[in-house]
């Protein structure tokens, strides 16, 4: 039986009156709950991928932890566009979003997992990172090194395509590295030229995961948590690349702006 919480709704929202755990407040509120809390998630689903046992429902059922972890620390999740979702449902599509924060990889399977069996583009470093290297192997994840960027291109051509013909989908986070701020210049369009390559439609997804902080230095992936910040996921009209594929860059560009404008508009109210 599937643990999909999103089956016959196209939107979803924490309750208003929704209220943080009582052992999150009586750790004060601290980010190690959190963070201890979502490693052993990581660690969960690391085991079971080097044992082959993580299939669909198992991911659903880990990312699912995630999200009521953002819950119990206080934090409220919107869904939005589950419709456009289901219209592409079993095919070979690229979903391109913008790159927040840890938390959208982490609670992606959860939203997205029941409709799409999915690969990402990572960056290679993560594939030598313990538990995490182990459930991107499973996934076939296609690592780019940002060393070579013509490289980059080729091997996310040719295996993302790969991942498209075997019935799959892609992910893609087009943006160089993870960022509270969305600018268009550093949005590439590597997810549209792959779709194009592949004779895929794409699927816009505007995010706002912005409940995580980037941290410092070697402590990047260990940032403050804000349970102020609401965590929102979007999905647009599915997409058909035409010509080379620029407008539809476009259109993407704007749904993420757009979205990201309106969210943090409606941050800053609520905290007047």
């Amino acid at each position: 039986m599937t643990s999909y919480r999103f089956s016959n709704v196209d939107s979803y929202d924490t309750p208003a009156d929704a209220r943080a755990s009582r052992v999150f407040r009586l750790f004060g509120r601290s980010r190690f709950y959190f963070y201890f809390d979502n490693f052993r998630t990581y660690m969960r689903s690391g085991i079971e991928a080097r044992r082959g046992k993580l299939d669909g429902d198992r991911q659903i059922w880990n990312s699912n932890r995630n999200l009521d972890l953002v819950e119990r620390c206080g934090g409220h999740i919107h869904l939005r566009g589950l419709n456009h979702l289901r219209e592409v449902a079993g095919q070979p599509v690229v979903v391109i979003a913008n790159h927040m924060s840890m938390l959208e990889t982490s609670t992606i399977h959860a939203i997205i997992r029941e409709y799409l069996d999915f690969s990402f583009v990572v960056k290679a470093s993560l594939m030598r990172t313990p538990f995490i290297k182990d459930i991107l192997t499973a996934f076939k994840a296609v690592p780019m090194t940002r060393n070579n960027p013509r490289s980059d291109l080729k091997a996310i051509l040719t295996s993302g395509k790969a991942v498209i013909d075997a019935g799959r989908a892609m992910i893609v986070f087009p943006q160089a590295t993870r960022s509270r701020e969305f600018h268009p210049e550093h949005f590439s369009s590597i997810g549209v030229k792959l779709a194009k390559h592949a004779g895929a439609r794409v699927l816009p997804l505007a995010l706002k995961t912005d409940f995580i902080d980037n941290g410092k230095g070697i402590f990047k992936d260990l940032g403050p948590i804000h349970p102020e910040r609401d965590v929102w996921f979007e999905f647009g009209a599915p997409l058909e690349i035409t010509g080379n594929g620029q407008h539809e860059q476009q259109q993407i560009i704007d749904f993420i702006s757009s979205h990201l404008d309106e969210w943090n508009r409606q941050e800053r109210e609520r905290q007047r």
